[in-house]
């Protein structure tokens, strides 16, 4: 078997409240094995038999919905690819981690899509923005709360559906993977 985080969008914003004891018991119902949460925002490790990422992603967005009625954009990583997005992420280095984001992807993105991002954001705030491997790398000096970069705008200009974390909760979770 192997390890796995999934990624939850939209799970206790906006009214789409879940519990995570809830959300563990569905998982493993499902055959999912050694299901834990990390903090209550759609953070989920689970060991599974080996298959494709989006497959996983698939699965747990179809188990959300139809358990929950919560529609959720699901991103799933192995232990490598996660490493792999802290590692790609350029702001990480000069940044403070809670303001530091890598919004990952169901899609890569063409070169154009990116950057039409960075041109039709350009002017709206502060946010340094880099394109990733099925992510975009932002960092959000001024802070989340205020900034017009939504999710919604990223998902139209790039042409599919994300989920973000900052680096804080990408670093606690990817230490829970090698505990």
């Amino acid at each position: 078997m192997a390890r796995y985080v999934a990624l939850l969008g939209s799970i206790n914003v906006g009214g789409n409240r879940l519990s995570m004891a809830d959300l563990r018991e569905a998982l493993e119902r499902e055959e999912f094995a050694n299901v834990e949460t990390v903090v209550a925002s759609g953070n989920v490790l689970f060991d599974h038999d080996e298959r494709p990422a989006d497959g996983l992603g698939e699965k747990i967005a179809h188990i959300v919905a139809d358990r929950f009625g919560i529609a959720s954009t699901v991103v799933v990583l192995d232990r490598g690819a996660l490493a792999s997005a802290i590692a790609e992420n350029p702001f990480a280095k000069d940044g403070e981690d809670k303001f530091v984001h890598t919004h990952f992807l169901t899609c890569q993105p063409t070169k154009a899509e990116f950057a039409a991002l960075a041109t039709d954001h350009a002017g709206r705030g502060g946010e340094r923005l880099s394109a990733g491997t099925r992510a975009l790398h932002i960092d959000f000096a001024d802070g989340v709360a205020g900034s017009k970069l939504t999710g919604a705008f990223m998902d139209r200009r790039l042409g599919c559906g994300g989920t973000a974390r900052n680096m804080r909760s990408l670093k606690r979770i990817l230490a829970k993977m090698d505990s």
